[in-house]
């Protein structure tokens, strides 16, 4: 079974399973439909051609993801990466640099260097009365930030490099926000609010 898409041609797995419920996922070019032993292939096709535009949106994103995976993005802005220099040097949206070595110890400072800055500016000018957070920056796969209210920390995903920097200031704001309001209120939305108007718009960008 295939699926054509803007020109492209997705290859449709299907799995079966002992479930109910049938599943659509898009992963690695392919339309994965997860489904009972014994749903029809018939079925099988009049769910992918009634879901066209949900499944259009998941292509997409995925297409997203992976660019953003193959290249290497810098603070929302895409450099070519040049190997085989002695010395790192950033021209126009060239980075020459001697090895992936090299590349990892700069992006590790610039990263540390720039969260903690945009970290600092927006505690010094948050109006309410908060602690002074400690700046943690980990690896994570399903968070873009932590605040640990018991310790003042507020601990960032390494990978925020990856988006625009408007976006690093939305996790900022949103833990910074948590030291007031813990939960997901509306109060805690408001609050987001006042320092980020378009924070709606930049949590649909981190989940693309």
């Amino acid at each position: 079974m295939k699926f054509d898409y803007d020109g492209e041609t997705y290859e449709v797995e299907i799995i079966r399973k002992n479930n109910k419920n049938i599943y659509i996922r898009v992963k690695d070019n392919k339309i994965i439909v997860t489904c009972n032993y014994l749903t029809t292939k018939s079925t099988i096709n009049k769910l992918i051609n009634d879901n066209i535009k949900s499944i259009s949106k998941m292509i997409d994103k995925s297409n997203l993801r992976k660019e953003k995976e193959d290249n290497f993005y810098l603070f929302g802005t895409k450099y070519d990466v040049i190997y085989g220099f002695n010395e790192l040097e950033i021209n126009g949206n060239k980075i020459y640099v001697k090895d992936k070595k090299m590349l990892e110890k700069y992006l590790d400072n610039k990263i540390k260097e720039v969260f903690s800055e945009h970290l600092k500016y927006y505690y010094d000018n948050y109006l309410e009365d908060i602690p002074k957070p400690n700046l943690k920056i980990r690896k994570m796969s399903t968070r873009w930030g932590v605040c640990d209210l018991r310790n003042k920390n507020v601990t960032l995903n390494y990978y925020l490099y990856k988006y625009d920097i408007e976006c690093l200031d939305y996790v900022i704001v949103h833990e910074l926000s948590h030291f007031i309001y813990p939960d997901h209120s509306k109060l805690f939305w408001n609050q987001v609010s006042k320092y980020c108007k378009n924070y709606k718009e930049l949590r649909k960008k981190l989940k693309e």
